[in-house]
């Protein structure tokens, strides 16, 4: 156990407020000093006594091989509200940072006994106590499954008058469908047709022309042809290549071209004479495309989409056809789930009781020994009465107390004072300390609204969770930082015109005199140290 201590204002929240923002609470730009660029947070877990943590971060790859048991975490913020989180190095986001925290820390605040009236939060501590997290998950799975059969089998069934009118809607939308006959290729050939139709005028006509071009035709002057002209100079490089050797490379590279010429022209010449352009047939497609566009338009749909929309109403039309059959199954599927619900949530049902019975009495003798030695504590689970099914099971859970004899036991929220409650608040984080798996914890000031006698038996309590896990308090009661086995002094001090919050750890008279202070008053006394040395070897006793 652990106390950290310093005058009210000196930084201690700080330190709380920098642990929730590594852990995945919600950063802005007022974390970063003023005329700082930004913020930078960071600090290192054990994980020697933290194997969730070891697993998760194992499991994601994050581990530091050369110090697999430790976890560094570190996060910046800067001043524009915009941050960085990194884990062992990793660059990780805010719901990595929330979910490895919830295996290495607890921080119990001192406001906590004000969540703790909700009905909900009071449901989830039961829960935790007795481990009924897993059945609690099945349960809600089994409502999610539930949900959804019920919104299909709602959307199959409707009125009657709907669905005979939307199975007559789809008959005749697949009719009109099946009328057209759209291929899944047609479309593009259609259209690919289309354009070669709509421009067979200018295939002819550019088509002969580079035919005369090439090879020459009737109305074209003889000898000013492609090939007229190559065979020219091919004739003369011929001559030449007798005189001089290297032109006979030329003269056969023209030859070649020559050649090649004749039989692109072969080619033009078949492809315009075998060119069937019949005006007739591109009225015909483009009536085609135009029925086409038309049907796309009035199913909402691109044209391409209509094949794939056609098949898409032939299945709606098929379950509809078919909806009686799985109608019935669904139907079946519901009672079903029902029936798993109703034996599930009995099982939460018993647990729960026997759990409340642990917890309660638990719960109750830490509240007594806290200064209301004549209380009772009960937690009442009872059925919520309706035919729901619920997430949580069909419990309503609520914490009562009996402050004084005599009288019936009631909710907290109606029956408690502040100061009960935060004693009772307290008995219970101490109760959940105890069950949970974290390795560290803090309680920051959770003492608040308590003294005397009953401070000190806080601070046991709080010591003794230390034995087995470490536990940081922050605490302006010297009862209870007396118990600790180290205390840590939080002060603020002024370098440079800056104010910073600094950490000693106090020994021997240090701590003599900060307990003193805390034991109250303007000037210290001897009498008043005394009395510190007194608390401090009482608890080590």
């Amino acid at each position: 156990m652990t106390v950290l201590s310093g005058e009210t204002g000196a930084g201690k929240s700080i330190l709380i407020d920098a642990l929730g923002l590594l852990l995945g609470d919600r950063a802005d730009s007022d974390s970063v000093r003023d005329g700082a660029k930004r913020a930078e947070i960071s600090a290192e877990f054990g994980l020697q006594d933290a194997p969730q943590a070891s697993a998760w971060l194992e499991e994601r790859e994050l581990g530091d091989e050369d110090a697999p048991e430790a976890c560094l975490i570190r996060r910046t913020i800067s001043s524009d509200g915009r941050g960085r989180a990194t884990i062992n190095g990793a660059p990780v986001t805010v719901r990595d940072l929330k979910e490895l925290g919830e295996s290495l820390l607890d921080i119990h605040g001192q406001h906590a006994h004000q969540s703790l009236l909700k009905g909900t939060e009071q449901r989830d501590l039961l829960d935790d106590f007795g481990g009924h997290m897993a059945l609690r998950q099945q349960i809600a799975a089994l409502c999610t499954q539930y949900s959804d059969t019920q919104t299909r089998l709602q959307t199959l069934s409707g009125s009657g008058e709907d669905h005979t009118r939307r199975l007559d809607y789809l008959r005749y939308q697949i009719q009109e469908l099946e009328g057209l006959a759209l291929g899944v290729e047609e479309l593009g050939e259609l259209e690919t047709e289309h354009k070669r139709l709509a421009n067979a005028g200018r295939l002819l006509d550019d088509g002969q022309r580079a035919l005369a071009l090439l090879y020459g035709d009737d109305s074209s002057e003889a000898g000013n042809s492609g090939y007229d002209l190559t065979g020219q100079a091919s004739h003369l490089l011929l001559g030449l290549s007798q005189l001089e050797a290297s032109f006979s490379e030329i003269t056969d590279s023209v030859e070649s071209a020559r050649i090649q010429i004749q039989e692109a022209a072969n080619t033009l010449r078949h492809n315009l004479d075998s060119m069937d352009l019949d005006p007739a047939r591109l009225d015909w497609v483009n009536n085609r495309l135009t029925a086409i566009h038309d049907l796309a338009r009035k199913h909402h749909v691109k044209p391409e989409e209509l094949p794939a929309h056609f098949e898409s109403l032939k299945s709606e039309l098929a379950q509809l056809d078919n909806a009686g059959e799985e109608i019935a199954a669904l139907e079946q599927q519901l009672t079903l789930c029902r029936q798993q619900y109703s034996e599930l949530a009995a099982r939460l049902h018993k647990a729960r009781n026997k759990t409340a019975t642990e917890l309660a009495n638990s719960i109750q003798a830490i509240v007594r020994e806290l200064g209301m030695p004549q209380a009772e504590f009960l937690i009442a689970v009872e059925d919520r009465g309706d035919e729901q099914l619920h997430t949580t099971g069909h419990d309503r859970v609520e914490f009562r107390i009996c402050a004084n004899p005599g009288q019936t036991a009631r909710p907290l929220s109606k029956v408690a004072s502040g100061g009960e409650l935060s004693r009772i608040s307290l008995a219970i984080q101490v109760i959940a300390a105890n069950s949970t798996q974290v390795p560290s914890l803090i309680f920051d000031e959770v003492d608040s609204g308590i003294g005397g006698g009953v401070a000190e038996i806080v601070g046991r309590q709080l010591k003794t969770l230390g034995n087995s896990r470490q536990t940081l308090c922050v605490t302006h009661l010297p009862q209870v930082a007396a118990q600790a086995r180290q205390q840590l002094f939080v002060y603020k001090e002024v370098i440079g015109g800056n104010t910073r919050t600094a950490i000693r750890v106090l020994e021997g008279k240090e701590r003599v005199e900060e307990l003193a202070r805390m034991l109250g008053g303007v000037e210290i006394t001897q009498q008043t140290r005394s009395h510190a040395e007194e608390m401090l070897l009482q608890a080590a006793s």
